[in-house]
């Protein structure tokens, strides 16, 4: 269902655009204030923010939506806003669409050129977001164990040893459970791992891998969980984790006893809830995915 976030100062004008919203399949949040804003953007996901430019009573300069719309673009530059205006004020929108603002509708508004606009923004909105999301898989597949894949890797043992390992794979493979796989180096490790990936239900997902022994402690967080643009000095963009990234499907932690001792209280909140959030962000994500 897509978010929008609706902004203004007057209680009437917020109570009709969530009763049109909501007949229409919108799911609405409402701020009457600038703070209120920004304190929905920081704790939430929107699809949309649909605001008005002037929040104090008898203004119409649309100073404070002005500096609402630089603040909102400084947290999420990719979050469309649209900015309503009264009548007569197409100069005022003219300057927040220049400040980058998506569009502008008109108060009174019409409601079916209302609802198409936000549709469409909302589509857009998605359409971004995928693209960001497939950019990030295919940087992080690159290193990846395996991609999807319907093929089931081949394994071929003699010794008794394996034999047993193989009937166990075989056995809890299906089911969605964590699996603990331990062994000394070469000995098979990332294929078992594979192998359980592909005959689970996970299978058509991508298989994400992550080498806790090779990274820094100060970048496994971020690489882990991902980061937004300005969590810290080399922070220009936000960064999709790699949980994100095996939502739906399986992630591999290789060398997983080099977690640091500090993040290891987060990794059990994720194994336990699905919930975490990105270095730099109070935003909770929830994914689901299985560890290996």
């Amino acid at each position: 269902m897509p978010r929008i976030l609706v902004a203004d100062d007057q209680a009437d004008v917020l109570a009709a655009l969530r009763l049109l919203l909501k007949g229409e399949g919108f799911s609405i949040e409402t701020a009457s204030s600038p703070s209120g804003v920004l304190k929905s953007i920081d704790s939430q996901e929107f699809d949309v923010v649909l605001m008005d430019l002037n929040y104090a009573r008898d203004t119409t300069s649309g100073s404070e939506g002005l500096d609402l719309l630089a603040r909102i673009r400084a947290a999420d530059p990719t979050l469309p806003v649209v900015v309503m205006t009264a009548w007569g004020s197409v100069d005022l929108a003219v300057e927040a669409m220049r400040r980058g603002a998506r569009d502008f509708i008109q108060k009174p508004w019409d409601n079916a050129r209302l609802l198409a606009l936000l549709r469409n923004h909302v589509e857009l909105s998605e359409a971004l977001r995928r693209g960001r999301r497939l950019e990030a898989e295919n940087i992080a597949l690159r290193d990846s164990v395996g991609e999807p894949s319907s093929e089931l890797p081949q394994i071929i043992a003699e010794s008794p040893a394996m034999k047993g390992v193989l009937k166990v794979v075989e056995r809890i493979g299906p089911a969605d459970a964590n699996v603990l796989i331990t062994g000394e180096n070469g000995t098979g490790k990332e294929v078992i791992t594979r192998v359980l990936h592909s005959i689970s239900s996970r299978k058509s997902k991508p298989l994400i891998s992550l080498n806790a022994g090779a990274l820094a402690e100060g970048v496994f967080e971020s690489e882990l969980f991902g980061h937004v643009r300005g969590a810290f000095t080399d922070a220009k963009s936000d960064r999709v984790g790699r949980f994100e990234l095996a939502d739906g499907g399986t992630l591999f932690l290789d060398e997983i006893g080099n977690v640091p001792l500090n993040l290891q209280a987060k990794l059990l909140r994720v194994l336990e809830t699905g919930e975490f959030e990105r270095v730099g962000s109070s935003k909770t994500q929830k994914v689901d995915v299985r560890l290996l």
